[in-house]
């Protein structure tokens, strides 16, 4: 039975209470159960996102938000060009 999806800001939050516990003396061990996961999920987010702030996930939500729509205007201009370029070769054929 899958887990419940956490989104990265809420991972990032997570990851910075693991660290408060940590400084007010409770263990690694005890740190991960009071956020309710798993230690290997909790090692998995550290990996994946334990240097980011709450800010950089924020900047970095926006940057993969505008890089999908790039892409797609791309893909949208490149069918445009065959399109045209299709339409011309059938005109001078």
């Amino acid at each position: 039975m899958p887990g419940r999806k956490h989104d990265q800001e809420e991972i990032v939050a997570k990851l910075r209470h693991v660290e408060q516990l940590i400084e007010q003396g409770r263990s690694l061990a005890d740190a991960i159960a009071k956020i309710g996961v798993a230690e290997a999920t909790y090692y998995r987010w550290r990996k994946e996102l334990g240097t980011l702030s709450i800010d950089q996930m924020q900047r970095l939500k926006e940057l993969e938000l505008e890089n999908a729509r790039l892409k797609q205007a791309v893909l949208d201009l490149t069918i445009d060009k065959v399109t045209l370029l299709e339409a011309l070769k059938s005109s001078r054929a």
